[in-house]
């Protein structure tokens, strides 16, 4: 099997510079990057024309000389190499048989060839397209993915760029065969009568105009289908990633039933498309066949009327018939192409989501720095009208440790967002040892950060895999993480221990498993700044107490920054803030906030002694 070895593909960088979205002239420049190939299957697409085209003539041209006994070119051609005792009517027609059967296995070996070549050019461009949406997502503003939502994203990258693969690799590959044949067919049609031919020729053209009008009329019926189709798939990718917590909750039977009442709605407006683009087939289709009896007519007029024989009046009877595959095919994609424009669009709408702002590596604060400061300045950030931090100030000093509470909603992961470089504030600066982020990068940034979430995310893959992702680190590394995190004794418990596999999203794992899974990847990745952000509210006080023991000896001297609502989490830092309403309100050490009186009650409602 051929493959692209040696290609040098830098899809992220397709199409050209200028263009931000994809259209059909880029698509078909990306296609032109096969030029040999595409060249291959042209010529391919020939000889299979050249050896299809003529089968309709073979038998008719017996029809005359055989049947009636007129004098013809064909007889004296096949009697010079049969033998003599094959010089009789059943012969010839054997004869004639065997050769139209070994033209048609020879136009279906060159057709499979050309199929073969466009399916190779169609894989190539969509994985060209596939790689650059995938090299895009690596910049889209975390907000715009999010409000998008993972499930309309995988559409995009399997459904739509699925419905392009089909356009390119068999309905043009098949137009192309299909012109050529109807091309070579009005060649011989020509030949054999031309004014029949005419007439047959003008015909095609109505066909195909009567047929375009009425899928004028389908195409906005399938744009509906494939938008309730989008709407479903995301609804469905939601529902089924919270199956668990809805089940829980008891209530997975109202949400499955919201789910089909979607459902309901890619039904009807299927059915609506369905019958609808079929009715235009078979009308289409019923107007050829209309065409067919009056060409069939026609032809026994011109039989009476001019000097056209019967074995070419059958002639032109098959390739009436001949003909209706290649004009079908024709016809046929349009639909395919109002199907091809409509993924073409909603893929265009993933290159046009807002990117992340993307600043110079101008400084280097982390470098031969083992921790850095912290500082936030008048930080403002809403979602659309909502605002959600409303000028925050705050400085984490060097090895400092600085614990975030307040109630949930309070902006707090927000926050959190903001400093990664996830949301980009309204107004306020993000510092880090006095250097904004402007000038020191996103990437640099996120490289010496590391953030602990309290729903961390695992892939299905080993627990070696999870703790690494994919960077190069031995086994003691990892052993001496997880004993940090108080997991190592899990682990080796485990039959394949390292390599075990932790399922999708650590479903194999309890909830206090994969946190501390998180927080050994958290110490592999040796971080200037840390993020705690309910790092271990899955925890028993045990196992907690353990690991914050055995962190005490990691994060001291490394700023750290804990968003908690337990107690003893807080406990943990030199100083706490109290988050409300998007503001930090107090501030100082938390032993102090907590011996005031009525304050505890107040702030630190929500903490768990």
């Amino acid at each position: 099997m051929e493959d692209y070895a040696g290609e040098q593909v830098s899809a992220v960088k397709e199409p050209q510079v200028g263009e931000r979205t994809y259209t059909w002239r880029s698509i078909a420049r990306l296609a032109f990057k096969h030029r040999p190939r595409l060249v291959r299957a042209n010529i391919l697409a020939i000889f299979a024309t050249l050896a299809s085209v003529p089968v309709p003539l073979l038998l008719p041209v017996l029809v005359d000389e055989v049947l009636l006994e007129d004098e013809g070119p064909v007889l004296p051609v096949m009697q010079t190499f049969l033998p003599e005792a094959w010089h009789q009517p059943v012969a010839y027609i054997a004869v004639m048989v065997l050769a139209a059967f070994l033209m048609r296995l020879t136009a279906l070996g060159f057709n499979v060839a050309q199929s073969r070549e466009f399916s190779k050019i169609s894989k190539d461009v969509v994985f060209r397209m596939r790689s650059r949406l995938l090299g895009r997502l690596q910049r889209v503003s975390m907000s715009e993915y999010e409000t998008m939502g993972s499930g309309s994203v995988s559409s995009h990258f399997i459904t739509d760029l699925d419905t392009i693969d089909q356009f390119l690799g068999t309905t043009i590959s098949r137009f192309l065969v299909a012109s050529l044949t109807v091309l070579g067919t009005a060649v011989i049609l020509l030949w054999v009568h031309w004014q029949l031919a005419l007439l047959i020729l003008l015909f095609n053209p109505l066909v195909i105009f009567v047929t375009m009008l009425i899928g004028k009329q389908v195409k906005e019926l399938k744009r509906r289908e494939n938008s309730a189709y989008e709407v479903f798939q995301g609804a469905l990718t939601e529902t089924l990633d919270a199956m668990h917590q809805l089940r829980a909750a008891n209530r997975e039977e109202l949400y499955l039933r919201q789910l089909i009442g979607k459902a309901r709605k890619v039904r009807d407006h299927a059915v609506q498309f369905q019958w609808r683009s079929d009715a235009a087939s078979r009308a289409s289709f019923a107007l050829f066949q209309f065409g067919v009896d009056a060409f069939r007519a026609a032809a026994m007029v011109a039989v009476l009327l001019s000097d056209l024989s019967i074995g070419m009046m059958f002639a032109i009877f098959g390739y009436l018939w001949f003909m209706l595959t290649p004009v079908q095919e024709m016809l046929n994609m349009q639909y395919a192409f109002y199907a091809a424009n409509a993924a073409l669009a909603r893929i265009n709408r993933l290159l046009t989501l807002k990117e992340e702002p993307r600043y110079p590596a101008l400084q280097n604060p982390f470098k031969g720095q083992h921790t850095v400061s912290l500082t936030l300045k008048d930080i403002h950030f809403g979602y659309g009208e909502e605002a959600v931090l409303r000028g925050i100030n705050l400085h984490l000093g060097k090895g400092e440790k600085v614990a975030v509470v307040g109630a949930s909603g309070g902006g707090k992961s927000t926050l959190v967002q903001i400093i990664l470089g996830m949301y980009t504030p309204d107004r306020g600066e993000v510092l880090v040892d006095d250097v904004p982020v402007q000038r020191i990068g996103l990437p640099r940034l996120r490289e010496h950060i590391a953030t602990v979430l309290q729903h961390p995310a695992l892939f299905n893959d080993s627990i070696r895999q999870n703790l690494t992702l994919g960077r190069d680190q031995s086994d003691n590394e990892l052993w001496e993480a997880l004993g940090i995190a108080q997991m190592d004794a899990t682990v080796r418990a485990m039959p394949d221990q390292l390599d075990t596999l932790v399922g999708r999203q650590g479903v194999r794992l309890s909830g206090g498993q994969r946190q501390r899974l998180a927080i050994a990847r958290m110490v592999l990745s040796d971080p200037a700044l840390v993020i705690l952000d309910e790092a271990t509210s899955a925890l028993d006080a045990e196992t907690e107490s353990k690991l914050h023991q055995a962190l005490e000896g990691f994060l001291r001297q490394r700023t750290t920054l804990i968003i908690a609502h337990r107690l003893s989490a807080v406990k943990q830092a030199d100083r706490a803030c109290v988050f409300e309403d998007g503001r930090i309100i107090e501030e100082g050490r938390h032993d102090d906030l907590i011996a005031r009186e009525g304050l505890y009650a107040q702030l630190y409602g929500e903490l768990q002694t």
